[in-house]
């Protein structure tokens, strides 16, 4: 475990405390990529990783997701923003709007939609 801590960026001393008590948000998120590292699970759901994470959070969280990469894991990380994959790069973008995938492509898509936001031709928005 104390490996796993570090690999995350996690002082071992959090070890010794209640899941997610007294932590901060950043924390909170290392918390989660080291219970992914625990856990090891065949698909994993990061909803909303960098929500609240100031620069070098973002980074060590997005290290600790890089590392756990695998052909044999699958990953679905949801965000709004390109900076987290700036970090992660992403193996395919899709565009989630009234539950249905709106648009899919690869790392491309996600830079377009940085630059022009969510609007589509006939000013339609669509929303991630």
């Amino acid at each position: 475990m104390k490996d796993k801590a570090k690999s995350v960026g996690m002082d071992d001393r959090f070890l010794s405390r209640g899941v997610n008590e007294g932590f901060s948000g950043g924390e909170k998120k290392r918390n989660e990529i080291l219970q992914m590292a625990v856990l090891e699970p065949r698909l994993a759901v990061l909803d909303e990783t960098d929500s609240g994470l100031d620069i070098d959070a973002l980074r060590t969280v997005a290290e600790g997701v890089n590392r756990l990469r695998s052909p044999e894991r699958a990953m679905i990380v949801v965000t709004h923003y390109q900076r987290l994959l700036n970090h992660i790069v992403p193996d395919k973008v899709h565009v989630l709007a009234g539950g249905r995938i709106e648009r899919s492509g690869g790392k491309e898509l996600a830079l377009e939609l940085e630059k022009r936001g969510y609007e589509q031709d006939g000013g339609e928005t669509v929303k991630a």
